[in-house]
This record gives structure tokens, sequence and C-alpha cells, in this order.
């Protein structure tokens, strides 16, 4: 039975938090503009002493700033900030300036071990099969406890295997909201449309006739049905991550590039909009897996802490997991901030099949 580590927040008798002083509140000068020595937030929970109280930033994101306001902790983006807005300033982080960075909530001391050892970081030659037994355990738990969030790169879409054990995941209760690009979606819809993906074959891999057309004639006959749902009604789609979506009801946001085609209708064609979609999703997530794509993995791990905040008030962490073929992408969230992320370096579409098997469906 999975078990979610036990949270232990601060000590708040203790001296330094007696003694620390309330945090400096300083207005925002102008909107979207913060003000000097302002304090940015981590991935961590974070405590500010205002009027003797310590309160934790609830809904905390990497990168942006603290706003008091009605009793709260709020927050939020440099670019929605309003003149006037009340954000703590000050860069220390144990309690100096009324500030707390509590970086070791959950107790995950690292094991003791000898200062020199092999292979301490995440990479091809890691053995993962301890992963995928937590993984199976936590998906089971958060189906029914959490809310599971996936991040998709347009790989799973290349594989019919892939697509049709991520449409399983999806259609047994293991996601609860699916972040991706214009290319995931046109190229899922392209299999489940033409049977190709970028215009091969998704069993096969063998190049079809003109099928360099292939996605684009997706993406007008979408868009000559005026939305997805409806491309899927009047065209009879059975099958598919986004067909998957559109009958569970599982939410997706399809983040835009400056490099798509088309777009499909529901593409945001605003970076910041597609961001607070994005963090709409995030807010309430409880488990994130990232796989085949570096931008969208980057951009939810900024905007995902390491803990959540539940209705009933108790603080629980999140799980997160980038799952690439690539090294680098694995590691370098760490090298971006998100310190809690654990990395799998594998195929993303052999990782998925494994996850469905895994889970018996």
């Amino acid at each position: 039975m999975f078990q979610l580590k036990t949270y232990t927040a601060p000590d708040f008798t203790q001296e330094q938090f007696v003694n620390a002083p309330n945090a400096a509140l300083v207005p925002a000068p102008f909107d979207g503009v913060a003000p000097e020595q302002y304090h940015a937030l981590s991935i961590f929970p974070e405590y500010f002493k205002i009027d003797g109280q310590w309160l934790l930033a609830e809904e905390s994101r990497m990168d942006c700033v603290p706003v008091y306001e009605n009793g709260k902790i709020h927050v939020r983006e440099f670019r929605v900030l309003k003149q006037g807005d009340l954000i703590v300033t000050g860069r220390t982080e144990n309690c100096q300036d009324g500030i707390y960075v509590h970086a070791n909530g959950f107790n995950e001391q690292k094991a003791q071990g000898d200062v020199f050892a092999f292979r301490q970081n995440r990479s091809r030659e890691t053995a993962f099969s301890k992963d995928y037994d937590e993984i199976y355990e936590l998906l089971k738990h958060e189906r029914e406890h959490g809310k599971i969030v996936w991040v998709l790169g347009p790989a799973f879409s290349f594989d019919a295997d892939a697509r049709r054990a991520m449409s399983k995941l999806i259609e047994n209760g293991y996601a609860h909201a699916v972040l991706a690009g214009n290319a995931l979606a046109t190229h899922d819809l392209e299999g489940a449309y033409l049977r190709t993906a970028l215009g091969q074959d998704i069993y096969t891999q063998e190049s079809m006739p003109n099928g360099h057309y292939n996605h684009l004639d997706l993406i007008n006959r979408v868009r000559y049905h005026g939305s997805i749902s409806k491309f899927i009604e009047n065209e009879k789609i059975d099958n598919g991550i986004i067909y998957s979506c559109e009958k569970c009801g599982v939410p997706y946001v399809l983040g835009g590039s400056i490099r798509d085609d088309g777009p499909l209708p529901p593409v945001f064609g605003d970076v910041y909009q597609a961001q607070n979609a994005m963090r709409d999703q995030i807010r309430s997530a409880t488990t994130v897996i990232c796989m085949a794509t570096m931008l969208h993995t980057i951009a939810t791990g900024n905007m995902t802490p390491s803990y959540r905040v539940m209705p009933d008030g108790t603080i629980r962490q999140i799980y997160f997991y980038c799952v690439d073929v690539s090294e680098f992408v694995v590691n370098k969230l760490a090298d971006r901030g998100s310190l809690s992320a654990r990395g799998i370096v594998t195929n993303v579409q052999d990782f998925v099949v494994n996850l469905q098997k895994g889970l018996g469906l």
C-alpha cells in the first residue's frame, strides 16, 4: 500500500522564529514592477511572519513574488502585479527578514555514504526497476486521492502502441489533465484520421505517398469543423490520446509555439494565456509526469512547487517525474531549480507501454 510521506512543519516556538522580525511589506511602485529587494520564491514551502504570525505561501511558484492580501500570502508573477500590492522584501531564508524557507519538510535527508561513489546522477546506465514499481503504486493511490497531470511531447503520437497505452491510462482514470503543444494533438489526431504521423504509418513507419501533406490536411479539416470535438464527432474518430481526453472529459491545454502549423483551434497562441491555463491545472496537481518535451517540461517544472496544501489543510508532497531518452533533458530540470524532479532516461514509448502493462490495463 502506497504511503505519502508525512510533512513536518517548523516549530514556531523555537527562539529563531519567536525573535524574528515581521517581514517587510513594500508596495509595488507600478503595475508589473516589484519593489527593490523583493523576495523571489523557491519550490519549497516558505513562511512569512506577518503581524507576529507565520503564514505559509499556499499556492507557490518558483521565481514569483509573495503578495500579502486579505490576511494571506498570494504568489504572483511579476507581469500580474498591480501598483500598491504589498510585496514581501528580503533575501534571507532563515528568519533574519521574517522569511523562512522550509527545505526539508518531508524529511528527505540524503542517505549517508562515501563521498566518492559511482553513478550518483540519473543516466542511461541507471537501473529504473524500483522507479517503475514506485510509479505503479503512486498512480494507483493518485487515481483515487490526487490529481495526475501528464506533460506530453509529440513522440507518443508516432507509435501505435504508445498511443494505445496512453489512451488506456486516460480511460482508466490515471490522467486528470494533459499539457501539450500543437504537435502532440496534431499528430495524434492524424494517427486517428489517416493512420499516419507526419505522413508515416504509425505502426510500420512506412512513408505514405504525399504524406507530408497529412498533418496539414488534418489541421485544415479540424479547422473546417470548428473544433476538435466536432471533428471527432463528424469524422467518427474512435481512437487516440485526444479522443480519450474528449471521451472522458479530461481537460487538455495546448500551448502554442512560434513554429506551429495551423494551428489547431484550441491552441493558445498567446504564450501568457497558455502559461495561465497550464498553471490553472498545476495549482491542484499532486503528481506530474513529463515525457519527451524539454521546453514544456521546464515550463511545468518552474510552475510546480514541492508541496501541495490540500482542501483539508494538510500539506503533502508533489511527485514530479521527467522521462526522456536524453540524459541532458532529464538532468536539466535540476539545473533550472526543480530539485525535487525525478528523472528516468528511457524511450518514452517503451515507458508508457510498461506503465500500461504494469497497471494491468
